[in-house]
């Protein structure tokens, strides 16, 4: 395993009674490295990643962080490893405003009680290390544009000082000028030495921020090449396998 090697997967299956959802993956994900996962509805790309973050349990095959084999139980577990996790849906509140959002389970206090003041000024740090531009932390975060909430999300994920980020499909739904904040966010992520892996359906963005591209195919992973070997003619034909003749079986 090369030396900044902070994720390796190997030979990883998952399945729902008589269902095989995941079928032998592997994937690497190195140190400051964007990695886009890509393949078509129902390859498992999030099962996978549910994995990774410990929300679900691998049947067989091997996780290694960092050098050494682990096997999450919870996300807590994953959480331990500097794994990050932030899903399609966000985990927010609406009703809570921005700084709460941030801090929700962990917030600061003085003594037994909650220290409001102290809560809003690390959000406003945090959302500032990270060019995340709200009017107030003290805006509902139901109040918020797509691109805003997405933001704070990832920023919610960092301020945990993950060494792993894992991102699922950050960008769908949102406009051009959103999506290219949320793009940049990302690089910036990466460039402190994050490892991002990113699950979108909008391969415009994998030419925006990846270094390297996995693919998988019916619960397979089935390529992996550098960004730069590659155009949006090529990684569709990957995707969907027509450019094989041999296409995995079940």
């Amino acid at each position: 395993m090369a030396q900044d090697t902070l994720v390796e997967l190997r030979g990883i299956t998952k399945s729902f009674g008589a269902v095989q959802s995941l079928r032998g993956v592997d994937l690497t994900l190195r140190a400051g490295e964007v990695l886009g996962l890509v393949g078509d509805n129902g390859a498992g790309k999030s099962t996978l990643m549910k994995v990774l973050a410990g929300a679900l349990q691998h049947d067989g095959g091997e996780i290694t962080v960092n050098r050494r084999k682990v096997r999450f139980a919870s996300p807590a577990d994953a959480r331990q490893e500097k794994i990050g996790i932030v899903y399609q849906d966000l985990a927010l509140c609406d009703s809570l405003d921005v700084a709460s959002n941030l801090f929700l389970g962990r917030e600061p206090r003085r003594g037994p009680f909650l220290d409001r003041r102290a809560m809003h000024r690390m959000a406003a740090e945090t959302l500032s290390n990270l060019h995340v531009r709200v009017k107030s932390t003290y805006q509902e975060i139901g109040a918020l544009s797509g691109g805003q909430r997405q933001a704070v999300a990832i920023a919610r994920a960092v301020s945990f000082d993950p060494a792993v980020l894992i991102l699922d499909e950050p960008t769908a739904a949102l406009a051009v000028a959103e999506v290219r904040s949320v793009l940049a966010m990302i690089r910036d992520v990466a460039s402190r030495g994050v490892g991002v892996i990113l699950i979108t359906h909008r391969l415009q963005d994998l030419f925006e921020v990846c270094d390297r591209i996995t693919v998988m195919y019916e619960g397979r992973s089935v390529a992996d090449a550098p960004i730069s070997e590659l155009d949006v003619e090529r990684l569709v034909a990957m995707i969907t396998r027509s450019d094989t003749e041999e296409v995995p079986q079940p």
